[in-house]
């Protein structure tokens, strides 16, 4: 009996097994069902310990959300274009002044205070994400264009172009043309020798004074350098119609290196200018001619005419406008050799001797002959001056 039932209840775990394998193959082929809804239980308690097993962090019950920064781009980029822009038309005003010759514009206080708040514009725009990179561009070309930069620039143009015209008066530009020269009088001008009187009388003088001198110590003369004529500033920020004339210069071909030498050309020199109703040489490199012994030895070498490299002596036709210089150079009182290193670079140039006695001609505010006429015409418009 009791084996009867054994084998019944065999047979009926067989029979319900047969039956769910084929459940199961009609339902899909041998796969297994899909889990249900919110998953298998445990199966958020298996991923968690398989992730702290791995040393993850659990990502059960976050939420990651894309930050909302769609209104702050736009006044981002706003600001950067901002500060770009008007960086960009801020050195666009400068360098229109500065071309104008507008130096003072340039530095006055709206200017500044344009800078001012240009700059706080550019420091905004880099304090934001997107308009970092234009904040940096407008920067660099504040940096290049500002009103030091430019200002700077402006005054050196100007000064080497004398173009003040962009804020200069009618009366100014007036001025400006002024054929003399200013707390010169244009009568002296008149009355006195022309440019080429002067040329005349200084080649006269040199050749006169090259002739003693040779025939007394037997020296040889060098030119060398070249005539130069060019216009003498009125004081009024213009050129004047008088000239300044430099002479070519004539030096001995032989070195002078004894004191006593020095002194006797020079006293020979002398006898000529007293012949020609000049005044005799007077000693520039000497502490008594009334330069501060510092500037003396900065100029000549030493203090003391001994130890000295150049000796400088001076004559003139006052009041007429002819100044006659008359040089010693002489290396053997250079110890440093930086007075060689210059006479060097000057010889290079001109062609001269490194060292010896050497004459020259200058003369100031003198009118050529040719523009006398324009000159007396051209003063009529200036009555007082």
């Amino acid at each position: 009996m009791a084996r009867a039932t054994t084998v019944q209840a065999a047979a009926e775990r067989t029979s319900r097994g047969r039956s769910s394998a084929q459940q199961i193959r009609r339902r899909g082929g041998g796969r297994p069902a899909a889990p249900p809804p919110g998953g298998y239980a445990g199966a958020a308690r298996t991923r968690g310990g398989l992730d702290a097993a791995a040393g993850l962090p659990q990502a059960s019950g976050i939420t990651y959300t894309a930050p909302d920064d769609g209104g702050e781009r736009k006044g981002v980029n706003a600001l950067g274009l901002a500060a770009i822009s008007a960086t960009a038309i801020f050195a666009l005003i400068l360098l229109l002044l500065m071309l104008a010759g507008g130096t003072d514009a340039v530095y006055g206080v709206t200017m500044l205070v344009l800078q001012l708040t240009i700059a706080g514009l550019i420091v905004a725009a880099m304090l934001t994400a997107r308009g970092r990179m234009l904040g940096a561009i407008a920067l660099a070309v504040s940096l290049v264009f500002n009103v030091a930069t430019v200002g700077a620039m402006g005054a050196l143009r100007s000064a080497a172009t004398q173009a003040y015209d962009g804020t200069k008066s009618e009366r100014q530009r007036h001025e400006e043309a002024y054929p003399g020269v200013k707390d010169f009088s244009p009568q002296d001008a008149l009355a006195g020798p022309s440019l080429e009187g002067v040329q005349s009388e200084g080649d006269a003088l040199m050749a006169a004074v090259r002739e003693r001198v040779s025939q007394r110590f037997g020296y040889t003369w060098v030119q060398s350098g070249s005539q130069d004529v060019s216009p003498e500033r009125n004081g009024y920020g213009g050129e004047s119609m008088l000239r300044r004339y430099t002479s070519t210069t004539w030096t001995t071909a032989q070195p002078v290196q004894d004191d006593d030498r020095k002194r006797e050309v020079m006293q020979t020199i002398d006898e000529v200018l007293l012949e020609r109703a000049m005044s005799e040489l007077y000693p520039l490199n000497e502490v008594d001619a009334g330069i501060s012994p510092d500037m003396v030895a900065k100029l000549y070498g030493s203090t003391e005419p001994s130890r000295q490299h150049t000796w400088e002596y001076y004559s003139g036709t006052y009041p007429g406008p002819l100044r006659f210089y008359a040089y010693a150079y002489d290396l053997s009182n250079d110890p440093t050799g930086e007075f060689r290193t210059q006479r060097e670079a000057l010889a290079k140039q001109t062609g001269e001797p490194l060292e010896g006695i050497q004459l020259v001609v200058f003369a100031r505010r003198v009118l050529p002959e040719g523009d006398r006429a324009e000159f007396e015409q051209r003063l009529q418009e200036y009555p007082g001056f």
